[in-house]
């Protein structure tokens, strides 16, 4: 893409400090969204630990989704940070930087003090910390990711990019099974019982373990970017990143990643929700069968990825795009107007809605972002392309209480689904195809 002869990252095999840039990636990324799920599922249960008994509903509702909201914020923040840095100084200094950031964060996380301790200072500060715990988080995969892909032959960059990208389903089952081992070993119960008191804490100091793990073997086997050693730097990233081509590709991105973040959202967000309180499937069965969902998706996410690789990741991308505005919100009302009767009927819909959706996105998206983008802004351009659109989609919730106003609460998340899918293939269809790009 940008003149630099690159034969040695596009043909042959993957030499073995590419194999083992790649395989960091992807355990960074699992653990920088094993650290993303932590405050739902495994503080989640614990959450009195923070709040007074006497709180309203809504009110604690609305300090618990500050947690969420705070870690948003700050991704944004910390991919322009530390976009800057990994197109200026080098990838994997940048990424070293932010995951030892987010290990202090998250031990700082799992040491905090409760409400009977410290009042509200103890949920306030624990808000604080999710948004510096963002801004590092946001800092890992805007370096990591693109410094694989950098090391990956342009033949396989779809395989490759779904892999690293695979991190995300197994971070979800990874915090699940460990909160769920915690759940037994110490029952949750009032504000004194076992869990509420330090078993939420283990999740959290596993996170650290995770993340001293990965910066060790980053540090000492990751080679940096040889083709960002041998490009020629940028004297502003973020100047050129918003000039000339590189703004008409970044915002190509933008409105595609927005698509597919609302797409995102009005599906993943909801669907257990959906499933537990709408169609009132047993929620004990709901987290087992996500679980099981989520491995599939892994899966579902390489072979997709690979299948870019041969007919185009425009193509698929663009068909995600038509699929969410059409048979996707059909298969939703359906599933939500309760379709399907059996508990097996429900959760193999739901299951095929999200197949149908997340690895036609997700599988692809961080081949095909990367390949957008000059070496000199790949970092800044991959970073603020993922992150920043995901702002707008993510209050999705309030959305729906709008939509509310004319039509049924229940149904309110398929415009939203359908809207995704039409920015999507607008996004998509905007933007050339990239298989073939050279790096």
């Amino acid at each position: 893409m940008d003149g630099v002869s690159a034969s040695s990252y596009e043909l042959g095999s993957i030499s073995a400090e590419g194999r083992r840039t790649i395989f960091a990636a992807h355990v960074a990324f699992l653990v920088d969204m094993f650290d993303i799920y932590l405050p739902i599922i495994a503080l989640g249960p614990a959450m009195e630990y923070f709040m007074p008994k006497n709180l309203s509903s809504s009110f604690a509702t609305t300090l618990f989704y500050a947690t969420f909201a705070a870690t948003l914020l700050g991704r944004p923040i910390g991919s322009i940070i530390f976009g800057h840095f990994g197109d200026k100084i080098g990838r994997k200094r940048t990424a070293l930087v932010s995951i030892l950031g987010f290990a202090v964060v998250t031990l700082l996380m799992a040491l905090l003090p409760g409400y009977t301790t410290i009042g509200l200072w103890g949920i306030g500060i624990f808000v604080l910390l999710r948004f510096l715990d963002g801004i590092f988080l946001g800092g890992e995969y805007t370096a990591a990711n693109p410094l694989a892909m950098e090391y990956a032959p342009k033949h396989k960059r779809g395989l490759i990019g779904a892999f690293v990208i695979g991190g995300y389903p197994l971070a979800y089952v990874a915090v699940s099974i460990i909160t769920l081992i915690m759940l037994k070993l110490a029952p949750v119960g009032d504000i004194n019982s076992p869990y509420v008191q330090w078993g939420w804490r283990i999740p959290f100091i596993v996170g650290v373990v995770m993340a001293i793990g990965i910066y060790i073997y980053f540090d000492k086997l990751v080679p940096e970017s040889k083709l960002w050693l041998e490009s020629k730097k940028a004297k502003s990233p973020l100047k050129e990143l918003f000039s000339g081509e590189s703004l008409n590709n970044f915002l190509q991105v933008f409105v595609m990643m927005t698509g597919v973040w609302f797409t995102f959202n009005a599906v993943a967000g909801t669907l257990p929700g959906v499933l537990i309180k709408t169609l009132g499937v047993d929620a004990k069965i709901v987290t087992n069968s996500l679980l099981v969902v989520n491995l599939i998706l892994f899966f579902g996410y390489l072979l997709v990825g690979q299948l870019g690789q041969k007919i185009g990741r425009r193509t698929i991308l663009m068909t995600v795009g038509i699929l969410s505005f059409t048979i996707l919100p059909f298969l939703f009302y359906t599933l939500i107007a309760g379709g399907f009767k059996s508990t097996s009927g429900l959760l193999l819909l739901a299951l095929v809605i999200e197949l149908l959706l997340l690895p036609g996105t997700w599988g692809i998206g961080l081949a095909y972002i990367t390949e957008r983008f000059h070496t000199s802004v790949r970092a800044s351009g991959f970073g603020l392309g993922w992150s920043l659109s995901v702002v707008v989609p993510s209050f999705y919730s309030f959305f729906m209480l709008g939509l509310e106003h004319f039509m049924p609460y229940k149904y309110t998340q398929i415009p939203l689904l359908a809207l995704g899918g039409i920015l999507l293939l607008i996004g998509a269809a905007w933007g050339p195809e990239t298989k073939d790009v050279d790096f």
